[in-house]
């Protein structure tokens, strides 16, 4: 193993750079390994975009890591009935949460626990959909999943915590039990605000029950199909997240018109573009299963960036920030 000497991060004068030839006046008053073949805290990132438990182990020279966590979209409901004239408010799943932490101190070998929640599964009126599943890095920084479609009922989203902003996502809501069609799925979870509520179609008052779009980069609320089958009786999904740091909201879905994703998130998708969007974003309600069968949730993610002068929302966080040092899970 061979040694070197350093101060304040490599040459004195340019802080943590590195050069083949590594002139320079060197501070001899502080030793470290390695000093020929890693400098420390290089740039790089990990997303972890598969569902379900992993670990994250600390590269060689990273001395901190910020991270990114999104809760899964929840499912959205539809009645068992395969009649297309059904108007029931069926509600579409809520937007997943959000949270980021920056700073987080760490070591060479460290292990970290990820989880990413899955997203929410559709459901009949008879059995239930399914809230989306929450992800989480190292236990304590979380964001749970959207709740469940319901039946006339508003489902919530998921939230936040442990981190440095933990956001909400958006709800799915609307009018009557009957005769408006069902909600939108809510958008998932900004960095700086809370995700675009799902609206249905009322007729009396749609300022009041239409969807909005999402805040401090989240996704869009879902809106409406007026298209066959169904007559405008199902609706669209949420819009998900964008993972490389806050940029535009996500715009509000409406009749035929998609949800946004916020922050270069995905929309939602499909045959009948039922579906949550990518990351988080709460699938859409269907009147009956003769309009489309609702929309399954978008899933989380997480994503653990490290390199010096890097942190969410928005500073050095773009893919190309990491050099090219990207590991996807």
């Amino acid at each position: 193993m061979s040694y070197g000497y350093r101060g304040n991060g490599g040459v004195i004068g340019y802080v943590h750079s590195w050069t083949a030839t590594k002139s320079g006046v060197w501070d001899t008053s502080v030793r470290y390994a390695n000093q020929l073949s890693t400098p420390p805290d290089q740039p790089g990132e990990y997303q972890y975009t598969t569902v379900g438990s992993h670990t994250f182990t600390v590269p060689s020279g990273i001395t901190s890591v910020c991270v990114l966590v999104v809760g899964g979209g929840g499912g959205g409901m539809y009645y068992n009935n395969a009649s297309t004239t059904f108007s029931y408010r069926m509600n579409g799943g809520g937007g997943g949460g959000l949270t980021y932490k920056n700073n987080i101190s760490c070591a060479e070998g460290d292990t970290f626990a990820v989880v990413v929640g899955a997203g929410g599964s559709r459901g009949a009126y008879s059995s239930g959909s399914t809230a989306g599943g929450t992800s989480s890095f190292n236990s304590s920084i979380s964001a749970t999943g959207g709740n469940p479609g319901r039946y006339s009922q508003n489902t919530a989203g998921g939230i936040g915590s442990g981190g440095d902003s933990n956001q909400s996502g958006g709800q799915a809501r609307g009018a009557g039990a009957s005769n408006n069609g069902p909600g939108g799925g809510g958008g998932a979870a900004g960095y700086s605000g809370t995700g675009g509520i799902g609206g249905n179609r009322y007729t009396l008052n749609p300022s009041s029950y239409g969807a909005t779009a999402g805040s401090g980069g989240g996704g869009g609320g879902g809106g409406w199909q007026t298209t066959p089958p169904g007559s405008g009786f199902r609706s669209t999904g949420g819009g998900g997240v964008g993972i490389f740091g806050l940029t535009t909201n996500g715009a509000a879905g409406g009749a035929n018109i998609l949800a946004g994703g916020g922050s270069g998130g995905g929309q939602a998708t499909g045959t009948q573009s039922e579906v949550g969007g990518l990351y988080g974003g709460g699938g859409g309600g269907a009147s009956s299963a003769g309009q489309g069968l609702a929309g399954n949730g978008g899933q989380g993610v997480v994503r653990v960036i490290f390199g010096v002068g890097r942190s969410f929302p928005s500073t050095n966080v773009a893919l190309s920030d990491s050099g090219g040092n990207v590991t996807v899970v």
